[in-house]
């Protein structure tokens, strides 16, 4: 029985990773030319291949939209992190504002791929471990580290935390159905004006930088 991985082992696992990266990629691009129903057909034809040779990747259809959902998830972390003002607890409502407007511009720039991840159009029936629901708990987990983090009680930071992040995602989905017309930094202030002072209004009286207890 084999215990590792010799040369030609890790040369095919390293070309099936690349192959499955090519595939989502493909997937991205299908999305954005077809719209967020795409088929299975239409990312077979853009991949150049065939429907078997996807699902012998990943599996099955859910499969294959988990795999899209892990790199666009990523993708907006990245881009959270980078564009959020994290170490700003001080002002809550500058950071509500940072984070939906990140929120919004990223799905402003790509609103397909975001009615593809939302919708699920790949899945029959309940796929089980919801990844879009993964992402917003590790956004809503994010914020709610920088309240307790910032003098706010356990239970509370977790309720502030998810709930911030699932006012931020139900407006953007409104903003969506409405055909995106508003300006993403209005509906970003909108946001900012209505959570933030119920954070300033309830917030401890002596805080500390998030920073400070990474």
């Amino acid at each position: 029985m084999k215990t590792h991985v010799d040369g030609r082992d890790a040369r095919w696992i390293e070309h099936r990773r690349q192959r499955r990266r090519e595939l989502v990629e493909s997937t991205l691009r299908a999305i954005r030319r077809h719209g967020a129903t795409v088929g299975m057909d239409e990312i077979a034809a853009e991949a150049g291949t065939s429907k078997p040779v996807i699902y012998r990747h990943f599996g099955d259809r859910p499969g294959l939209y988990r795999a899209v959902v892990e790199k666009v998830a990523q993708f907006i972390l990245d881009d959270l992190h980078a564009s959020v003002s994290w170490d700003a607890a001080d002002d809550f409502s500058a950071l509500v504002r940072d984070l939906a407007l990140a929120y919004l511009r990223l799905v402003q720039r790509d609103p397909e791929i975001y009615r593809f991840v939302m919708s699920r159009p790949l899945v029959d029936g309940d796929p089980g471990d919801d990844p879009v629901t993964g992402l917003t708990m590790r956004i809503g987990q994010r914020i709610a580290e920088l309240l307790r983090a910032n003098g706010f009680d356990s239970d509370r930071a977790d309720t502030w935390g998810h709930g911030l992040v699932g006012c931020v995602r139900a407006a953007t989905d409104q903003w969506i159905r409405s055909g995106m017309i508003r300006p993403t930094e209005d509906v970003a202030d909108d946001l900012s004006d209505l959570l933030g002072p119920a954070y300033h209004a309830h917030r401890p009286v002596t805080t500390t930088s998030y920073e400070e207890h990474r």
